[in-house]
């Protein structure tokens, strides 16, 4: 089997108008940096075979923070229009030989390079359409999608996610079982950023 076959591109999420978070939430500072460096850096860690990241159009803050990583710079001009827009912004700039990509949001960074490797192992074992994750009983995200998903995937609209394409038909998703609950969270809000930092204090 070629290399080609098995090309798993990274697609991110970082294109929100952090409305309920009254600042840029991709700038938030975790760990010393910001937020959706922290994620890309997991996703780069994970060797996919290519990073793309949504942004908002002219997103230069966003940008200047991934300036040195090996990533490819998607704007998504129509990022008012809601989260399915970026998921189309991200499609249409992988590289035509990626049989499959893994859709991330830029505000969960308890997603690490160990559920990556799970969703990637288990999509080249079961060649399922759809690989989806959950979290103690919970489905989550990433999830990752074969090619041949992705014209379901273009055809989403409004602010919504990949919901309805994972409901549609329950027999092409296989699901990937983690114990631990906190790659569920988002940061969405203060309260939820809040809690973030202080799971993330607590573990170490």
């Amino acid at each position: 089997m070629s290399r080609s076959v098995n090309r798993i591109a990274g697609i991110i999420l970082a294109a929100g108008t952090s409305s309920r978070m009254g600042q840029p939430k991709q700038l938030l500072d975790w760990v010393g940096r910001p937020l959706v460096r922290a994620i890309v850096e997991t996703a780069l860690a994970a060797r996919l075979d290519e990073v793309i990241v949504v942004t908002r159009c002219a997103d230069d803050e966003v940008a200047a923070a991934l300036a040195d990583l090996p990533v490819r710079i998607a704007p998504n001009p129509l990022a008012a229009a809601g989260q399915s827009t970026s998921l189309h912004a991200g499609i249409a700039a992988l590289s035509p030989d990626v049989a499959a990509a893994i859709v991330l949001l830029g505000d969960q960074p308890f997603i690490t390079t160990a559920i990556i490797d799970a969703l990637r192992g288990a999509w080249r074992a079961a060649r399922a359409p759809i690989v989806a994750p959950v979290f103690a009983g919970m489905r989550g995200n990433p999830v990752l999608f074969d090619r041949s998903v992705f014209t379901e995937l273009l055809t989403i609209e409004g602010d919504q996610g990949a919901r309805g394409v994972i409901a549609r038909n329950p027999s092409r998703v296989h699901y990937v079982h983690f114990d631990d609950d906190r790659p569920l969270l988002d940061i969405d809000t203060p309260e939820a950023y809040a809690h973030a930092r202080a799971l993330l204090e607590s573990a170490e």
